[in-house]
């Protein structure tokens, strides 16, 4: 059995924008930028893709990515997506990056796994300062609540806390890189959203509502996960920067 390995889940379809895994972001689809931050990270060197289709399998072939298992459709989100490839492809840890961040930090991934393998046993995920008073009422952008120790209180697509005087210290936001213990994994998701996961359209939450803890992680907050045509528009200005390929 592996210790850690990188998941990152794909799904062909999208409601916000449709086959966005494959569009092109100057001159590279998108998942295979996500792959290429991925192999950046200085200590993670398993890295597989999970899809549901057969041109993302056949088109990160192509390009001698060879860690690539398809997954039925009917996996509901990408953390179903990963438990089902849990028990094809056995590790202690699974590190989660979303396919839709072709700009990922490999030092923030890297943040993840290092808290990770000193707490083997909780659920991590990343979070990052709210920066704009656009990105808090962005309904795109999952905004997260935790206490002193860092445990995540709740998460939401709408303005939490309260916002009463926008103050760029008090908000905060999710960055969509996890990690995953297989036990507590294989045993919460079922290919089921529970309650409030399904109102809210965010994943994480299933584990509060089975009692299990998310503990949160301070990351950059210079990633951009990729949900509209704006967003794409976006990570072309940031790869164009002359400097990227350190990024």
């Amino acid at each position: 059995m592996k210790e850690f390995v990188i998941v990152i889940p794909v799904r062909f379809d999208s409601k916000r924008l449709p086959g966005k895994p494959l569009i092109k972001i100057l001159g590279k689809e998108m998942i295979i930028r996500t792959v290429e931050q991925c192999k950046k990270s200085k200590f993670l060197k398993s890295i597989y893709v999970a899809t549901d289709s057969k041109i993302i399998f056949n088109l990160l072939k192509k390009k001698n990515f060879e860690n690539v298992i398809m997954t039925p459709k009917k996996c509901i989100t990408g953390t179903d997506r990963i438990a089902y490839f849990a028990k094809k492809i056995k590790a202690k840890t699974y590190i989660n990056v979303q396919g839709d961040e072709p700009i990922i930090k490999p030092n923030d991934i890297d943040k993840i796994y290092q808290y990770a393998k000193k707490n083997r046993n909780e659920v991590v995920n990343g979070y990052a300062k709210i920066i704009n008073y656009s990105e808090l009422k962005n309904p795109n952008i999952p905004k997260v609540v935790f206490d002193d120790k860092k445990n995540l209180i709740y998460i939401s697509r709408s303005s939490i806390p309260f916002v009463k005087n926008f103050d760029s210290g008090d908000y905060y936001k999710q960055i969509c890189v996890y990690a995953f213990p297989r036990k507590i994994l294989i045993k919460v998701y079922k290919n089921k959203k529970s309650k409030i996961e399904k109102k809210e359209d965010i994943e994480i939450l299933r584990f509060l509502e089975n009692n299990i803890s998310v503990k949160m992680v301070k990351l950059s907050g210079e990633s951009k996960a990729v949900d509209t045509r704006k967003d794409v528009i976006e990570v072309k200005k940031i790869i164009s920067k002359k400097n990227f390929e350190k990024y």
